[in-house]
């Protein structure tokens, strides 16, 4: 993606904060960086502000007066009227602890903008989060994300898998796809879950744990899948045990719940299956075949580790994911 705004207007960003010191470094350097800046003084008139503008991107000073920073980063996260693809960050005015941050991530930011600031690296994150968030506004007026999650459907999984596997073709590099299963009863897919509740929480830590070059997206109501750039067959195990393990719950092996184990919010079930290849301009791929082996090999591939984590078979026939 481009270094530079994209063109058109400028992006708007909602800044929640008393409009003291605290907060007045930050719309300064927002606007100097070709941003417009709304600010709002309480959480509540962010909220009201988030719902009506669809700003893109929303930064929150950890401290307001009518409700904590990140209780409002858990408000507007869960706000179906805020866009799942909106950055949130928390404006925090002392060196965070490491809690600190973890609290901040778990209540739905992004990341903490803490002491010391440094400018530039500010600038770059903030614009690298604002392209995403247009980058995914388009693939969603495109039909390409699914409409509950906010994640690539199907068809946006194969764009983004031919984008991916041309890019490796070129650079000769690896490329893996993991496919996980979450194993859930019916009632937790009610339809106007609308992304909350536990399939909600599973998207959530998906995101959390994969990283900011994979693609994640939703084969069937209880299978993800993530395509992984730069990644070979070892890679792909070590990544599907960290999706695993983020979204059966804490372990401390960090492999997911055993099977047989009761599916609640803190422990499900998961089953992963992956493929990858180590050189694509070597050994090409058809990049939806990359997909569909990986979703083929959660049913029927080579076990790797106990029960839970297969790699595709070529012996074994494949179908559609």
């Amino acid at each position: 993606m481009s270094e530079r705004m994209p063109q058109g207007g400028l992006p708007l960003v909602l800044l929640g904060g008393d409009g003291q010191e605290a907060t007045r470094w930050l719309k300064s350097l927002l606007e100097g960086g070709g941003y417009a800046v709304l600010q709002e003084r309480s959480a509540q008139h962010v909220l009201e502000r988030a719902r009506s503008t669809e700003p893109d991107m929303i930064i929150v000073d950890a401290e307001l007066p009518d409700m904590p920073g990140a209780e409002l980063c858990r408000t507007l996260r869960a706000d179906p009227r805020v866009s799942s693809s909106t950055p949130i960050l928390l404006a925090v005015r002392e060196p965070a602890s490491r809690a600190q941050r973890l609290a901040a991530l778990r209540a739905g930011a992004w990341e903490c903008i803490t002491p010391p600031h440094d400018a530039d690296e500010i600038l770059l994150k903030l614009g690298s989060y604002v392209r995403a968030k247009l980058d995914a506004d388009r693939a969603r007026a495109e039909g390409l994300l699914d409409s509950i999650t906010g994640l690539y459907n199907r068809q946006g999984l194969a764009r983004r898998a031919r984008e991916l596997g041309s890019q490796a073709f070129r650079e000769h590099g690896p490329l893996a796809c993991v496919v996980l299963a979450v194993d859930l009863e019916p009632q937790e897919l009610a339809p106007n879950q609308q992304g909350s509740g536990v399939v909600g929480r599973c998207v959530q830590a998906l995101k959390a744990s994969a990283r900011l070059s994979d693609v994640i997206g939703r084969l069937s109501p209880t299978e993800f899948a993530v395509l992984a750039p730069g990644t070979d067959a070892g890679g792909a195990r070590r990544l599907a045990e960290r999706l695993a393990g983020s979204v059966s719950g804490p372990a401390t092996t960090g492999e997911p719940a055993a099977a047989g184990s009761a599916a609640t919010p803190s422990s499900l079930r998961v089953r992963c299956g992956y493929e990858a290849v180590a050189n694509v301009g070597y050994a090409p791929i058809e990049p939806i075949d990359l997909l569909v082996r990986a979703a083929a090999a959660v049913r029927t591939g080579k076990m790797d580790s106990g029960n839970w984590l297969r790699r595709f078979d070529e012996g074994i026939g494949t179908t559609a994911p």
